[in-house]
């Protein structure tokens, strides 16, 4: 029998407490071959309200950094329309075959209930009165550190986007959650008329805004006037000229007029952007001329009859794709 020595059994013992550290200080989002997929009905409390969201994690997320995109739903939708669990078309949805392919993570937080009954969001119009009272802004703040926490998220590639009340709350990220978000795609979203906050720092920006939208008018005004209470924005091109301005970009854009490539869908597009702002910021305008109230998308097609309350939805650009393009390149430093 072979004499046990001290040394090693000091040896085993360093060996095991060596690998009980590794183990411990290993990220809980080291790949595991079924940690991927949609993820929902998750919940966290803030601010002692309970406050919930949808998370999708791409297949061979691997090791290095990646980036984290919000997705914001509509007034009086939801998270399962985003991600088509609802079982209605959604352009939201093409985000996740994006994300597979360029590898990154998507969470789709869920509004609170506002004085009309339905989900929404506390975003930036200050004249509009039915909002949610809720700090959206801290929830959209604790997510980012919780994510942080969880996953290797890049924290210089950190963005936002939504939908109508989605795309004004991402404007309001944009006053004043800078200091954490690259960049904010609103879209049938313009600034508001009366804002809540002034911006903090420069921040690229993109909007997707239908000249002939009935609910969120293409030259300013009163937003959804059949509703009452939706507060008012200016026009879209206040909108840029605004953000134009606090970046102080190029002020003679790049202008670009895209294929016709369904004819039938009544809308064209054409994008304006303007480049070299303060730390190489941009500021961008998809203007869907003939386009109404409904995200472009040409994998996602919405009904006739959602058209004929909303507008015409444009099928010659996917508003997926065209907005992770310009994300994906912008960075806080």
């Amino acid at each position: 029998m072979r004499k046990i020595n001290k040394n090693d059994i000091l040896k085993s013992i360093g060996f095991i407490i060596f690998i009980l550290f590794s183990i411990s200080c290993q990220k809980p989002n080291d790949p595991k071959p079924n940690n991927y997929g949609l993820f929902t009905q998750n919940t966290i409390i803030v601010d002692s309200i309970t406050r919930t969201y949808d998370y999708y994690i791409p297949s061979n997320l691997g090791f290095s950094p990646v980036p984290l995109v919000f997705m914001l739903h509509g007034g009086g939708s939801k998270s399962d329309d985003l991600t088509g669990e609802s079982g209605f078309k959604a352009p939201y949805k093409v985000w996740m075959n994006i994300a597979d392919n360029e590898k990154f993570i998507i969470v789709y937080p869920n509004g609170t209930i506002n004085p009309l009954g339905g989900q929404g969001w506390n975003d930036c119009r200050a004249d509009a009165t039915t909002n949610p009272s809720v700090d959206d802004v801290g929830f959209i703040d604790s997510l980012i550190d919780y994510f942080s926490n969880l996953y290797n998220i890049d924290a210089n590639q950190i963005y936002a986007t939504g939908t109508s009340n989605g795309g004004h709350m991402s404007l309001r990220l944009a006053l004043e959650l800078s200091n954490k978000i690259a960049a904010v795609a609103p879209v049938v979203a313009s600034m508001p008329a009366s804002r809540c906050s002034d911006p903090d720092y420069p921040i690229s920006i993109l909007f997707i805004i239908g000249t002939d939208d009935p609910l969120s008018p293409y030259n300013g005004g009163e937003v959804a006037p059949d509703i009452g209470g939706r507060g008012t924005v200016l026009s879209a091109e206040e909108s840029i000229n605004f953000w134009v301005v606090f970046n102080q970009t190029d002020t003679i854009p790049t202008i670009m007029n895209y294929q016709d490539i369904n004819t039938t869908d009544n809308s064209t597009v054409k994008s304006i952007t303007y480049s070299n702002g303060i730390e190489l910021t941009q500021v961008v305008l998809y203007k869907i001329l003939g386009g109404g109230h409904l995200e472009p998308s040409i994998q996602e097609q919405y009904s006739a009859i959602l058209e004929l309350s909303l507008g015409s939805q444009n099928h010659d650009i996917e508003m997926a794709t065209v907005i992770w393009n310009f994300f994906k390149d912008k960075t806080l430093n």
